[in-house]
């Protein structure tokens, strides 16, 4: 199962930033969502702007520290854990995705798909927090 992480440290505190990580509510500063449908208190489904919908059940909620839960959908399956450590006002964060393709020609394609993913998060996670902060 191809495993993909980014690491990143932001400037800000790490109540904020969870936050935004964990709200079903507030999901239009990410450019690759259409809409999140929440389920229940542990989960929710996540639509693309392509038609694509990703059931995601939420596996542990340690606030401000550990954010962990199963996804799937039609193509893959798999696990994505986040992790926040808050030092001298700033946060580090450690997301990190570990993904199944349920087709196999779908597999070459995983660990690209993944990194691009997180790139694109990481980038409306930032401009998320810069328009929060201001």
């Amino acid at each position: 199962m191809p495993i993909s992480a980014i690491k990143a440290r932001l400037p800000y505190d790490a109540a904020t930033i969870w936050r935004i990580i964990t709200s079903s509510d507030d999901y239009r500063w990410r450019s690759d969502i259409a809409r999140i449908e929440k389920l229940s208190d542990k989960q929710f489904m996540e639509h693309t702007h392509s038609g694509y919908a990703t059931l995601f059940t939420i596996t542990i909620s340690q606030p401000f520290e550990r954010y962990e839960f199963d996804l799937e959908n039609e193509n893959i399956k798999g696990h994505w854990c986040g992790l926040l450590s808050e030092r001298n006002g700033q946060t580090e964060i450690i997301f990190t995705e570990t993904v199944f393709a349920k087709k196999w020609y779908l597999k070459p394609f995983v660990k690209t798909y993944l990194r691009k993913q997180q790139s694109v998060y990481l980038k409306d996670l930032r401009q998320k927090l810069l328009e929060t902060v201001r």
